[in-house]
């Protein structure tokens, strides 16, 4: 036996005793510092100017409403896994593979990396505005040492940084609240208007916008909910922190954006608002503050990203997503993962050389909408499969990871229809990419509990339906299995009539009740069928005698939705075999499953698979066609396979005693072959009795046959050697049409 395939290691596979985090430090403070970031200093107060009191509340609570649905969906799929290092690209991955997981997470950590010049750039502009003579350059490179720096020590430095930034954000908004309580509300909501005029941006020109683009201007503000989930290798309790505090999060920062937008409504007017972008900081009590709390919010975002991005590489290079991914999984003694970091500085360090990211800003934005809409696909998925291993402790109704997906595809389209084309495709084109990967997972998912449900809602829908299946009909067959060496020797004929789209269901016929050797080879064959492209499966069953154990195995599958139609047989190779075909033949017709039986020749094998005759009987004189052709559909269709799979020629031959009747047959085979779309086919009728038309047929490498219940072994094999060539001798069951 060979040895099992190795895995790759888990990710947490290094440095599994550096330091963990909680609730508040791990998830709560990332996610709320990047929530609360640059829109709100520069661009709420330019949102509610154009779009009014009321258009500003929508907009804000709209935005929110996708991202806190988002954020439910991934609370719930968080309390129902063990999720691994990487977040977002670990509990997709966990439920639809590695190949869908990787897709969306290759892009989603390039976007939180180039993110990171982003904010740079953010933090750059308002640095200037208090130091307007610094070098731009200087700044950028300065802000990216001090992030890398913090990144290379470690996330705990991070995580300690963060609280004085907190406290920074905080006095920001404790400055705009003392300006409330001094009495800068000197404005009543009438003067705004609870509906704006939606006059545009001042570097414009006013030239007038919708609401959805205002939308799409602030939207951004309410992403960032994958700030702490990112971090979910370093959480001590992932399944507890990543709710708690992903939601609260979401719920403070809502709170805080719907009071700013009320007291810059009633701080400023509408003409202040759409031309000042620093409306908050000639409004509030104390301007530096703002001003701090803009330089915190661009720095902490920045740093959850920088430290988030490379935990995302990491778990993409230990399941082997990447190239080189066992070097970019290592994590230093403190749990760092130290070779992803310095990646990941490697394309911030190269991104703010370009000097300028607007063009690729959108698609940056997209990817995460991407991501967000893949949580939702993700539970909405696994709800709807009613599978028992799905049973979060977060239970959350359908609706809302159906509407948090539809959301944010809304979303991306409406922000930017083009970009968002690109951003999937790009999506598809490494899924088909690390699809023909073959990559090996170290988790099971539910895509075969999703194609298995699929298949249980379809074959509970066709069994509503009459039966009768001859437009869908495709080669399923059942292969008794008693020696592997003739099986072998089968392979190819059983592969050119099955290939592509029907199927082999291989039965180990095990007489003597061990069914070890069996058991150990037909799965090796089972595979071979497979990895040409035929879908195979077997197994073994205790039988005594042929006749017994074949029947058991074709009544037990009377029922099933997707069972064989067709039994696949050998010539007898004894008389024990020869007495028990006839009533196998029978039984099969009882089961409404056509019968193959397989004659090759001892020489000429398949030949060179270039010609196929198929045989029709003299039906003097009645020569009408019906939908109903007695015991020649399966013949047809089986010379059609070979025809197709081997490129074959294909003939139709009868044989009349009375010369008169050869019109009327030959009329009958171009009506027949018009009707079964094989007008390519060649026709030939003989005038003599058909044991002596044998020796004027042309040549050809298998000859079909029909086939009757007192099967006559003697004829078989006088036809394989008068025809010198291999023979199939078939049998309809009822349940295929050549006309269809």
């Amino acid at each position: 036996m060979s040895a099992p395939a190795t895995r790759p290691p888990p990710v947490e596979a290094e440095g599994e005793g550096h330091r963990r985090y909680g609730t508040f430090a791990g998830v709560f403070t990332p996610t709320l510092l990047t929530i609360l970031g640059v829109i709100m200093y520069l661009r709420e107060g330019w949102v509610v100017g154009n779009a009014g009191v009321l258009g500003a509340l929508l907009i804000i609570l709209g935005a929110f409403a996708i991202t806190a649905l988002t954020a439910l969906s991934l609370s719930s799929i968080t309390t129902n896994i063990r999720i691994g290092a990487g977040g977002a690209y670990s509990i997709i991955s966990q439920s639809l593979g590695l190949e869908v997981g990787g897709s969306v997470g290759v892009p989603l950590y390039l976007s939180q990396a180039l993110v990171v010049a982003l904010y740079i750039f953010g933090f750059r502009e308002g640095w200037l505005w208090i130091f307007p003579d610094h070098p731009a350059m200087l700044v950028d490179l300065a802000v990216f040492g001090v992030l890398f720096g913090i990144a290379m020590v470690s996330a705990g430095l991070a995580f300690r940084i963060q609280y004085l930034i907190l406290a920074v954000i905080g006095a920001s908004l404790l400055s705009v609240a003392v300006a409330a309580w001094q009495g800068s509300m000197v404005h009543g909501l009438a003067d705004l208007g609870l509906w704006g005029e939606f006059p545009g941006a001042p570097e414009d020109g006013f030239p007038g916008v919708s609401f959805w683009v205002v939308f799409a201007v602030f939207f951004p503000a309410a992403t960032g909910i994958m700030a702490g989930a990112n971090m979910s290798g370093e959480l001590k309790d992932p399944r507890r922190s990543i709710p708690i505090g992903t939601l609260s999060a979401i719920g403070v920062s809502l709170v805080i954006y719907l009071l700013l937008a009320y007291w810059l409504a009633r701080s400023a007017t509408p003409e202040e608002l759409q031309t000042n972008y620093t409306i908050m900081v000639d409004r509030a009590a104390w301007g530096p503050a703002v001003v701090a709390g803009l330089l915190g919010a661009t720095f902490s975002s920045g740093l959850a990203s920088f430290v988030g991005a490379p935990r995302i590489l990491q778990a993409l290079g230990a399941h082997g997503i990447l190239p080189r991914g066992g070097w970019l999984a290592r994590r230093s003694t403190k749990g760092e993962p130290r070779n992803a970091i310095l990646i990941t500085g490697g394309i911030v360090l190269a991104a703010l050389m370009l000097r300028d990211l607007n063009v690729i800003a959108p698609l940056i934005t997209l990817f995460f909408l991407i991501t967000y809409a893949m949580i939702n696909v993700v539970v909405f998925v696994e709800q709807s499969l009613g599978l028992i291993s799905f049973r979060p402790s977060l239970r959350i109704p359908r609706a809302v990871p159906f509407l948090g997906g539809l959301g944010c595809i809304f979303a991306m389209f409406i922000m930017n229809p083009g970009f968002s084309l690109v951003a999937v495709a790009v999506v598809l084109g490494a899924y088909f990419y690390l699809s023909g990967r073959h990559l090996e997972s170290p988790f099971r998912d539910v895509r075969s509990g999703l194609f298995f449900s699929l298949a249980e809602w379809a074959a509970k829908r066709v069994a509503r339906f009459p039966p009768g299946n001859e437009r869908a009909w495709k080669p399923n067959l059942l292969v008794p299995v008693e020696d592997t060496v003739e099986l072998r020797g089968c392979f190819e004929i059983l592969e050119s009539v099955a290939y592509p789209k029907g199927s082999i269901l291989l039965v180990g016929m095990n007489e003597s009740g061990t069914d070890d050797l069996l058991s150990g080879e037909i799965p090796s064959i089972r595979d071979a069928f497979r990895n040409r492209g035929v879908f195979a499966s077997s197994t073994v069953i205790d039988y005594h005698g042929l006749e017994r154990g074949l029947t058991v195995a074709m009544q037990s599958l009377r029922s099933a939705f997707f069972r064989p139609n067709m039994v696949f047989l050998t010539m007898p190779a004894n008389e024990a075999q020869e007495r028990a075909y006839p009533e196998l033949i029978r039984e099969a017709e009882r089961q409404r499953m056509g019968v193959l039986v397989y004659a090759p020749h001892p020489r000429a094998g398949l030949g060179r698979r270039k010609t196929v005759n198929v045989w029709t009987r003299d039906r003097s004189p009645e020569w009408d066609l019906s939908w109903d052709i007695p015991n020649l559909d399966l013949a047809l269709l089986t010379g059609y396979m070979l025809k197709v799979n081997w490129k074959a020629d294909l003939r139709l031959i009868t044989a009349v005693s009375d010369p008169a009747e050869k019109e009327p047959a030959m009329d009958f085979l171009d009506r027949l072959l018009d009707l079964a779309r094989l007008a390519d086919a060649e026709r030939v009728v003989g005038t003599v009795p058909f044991h002596q038309f044998l020796d004027d047929v042309p040549t050809a490498d298998v000859n079909i046959f029909g086939l009757s219940p007192e099967l006559s072994f003697d004829f078989a094999r006088e036809m394989v050697e008068r025809t010198r060539s291999t023979c199939l001798f078939v049998r309809d069951s009822g349940e295929e049409s050549a006309l269809a």
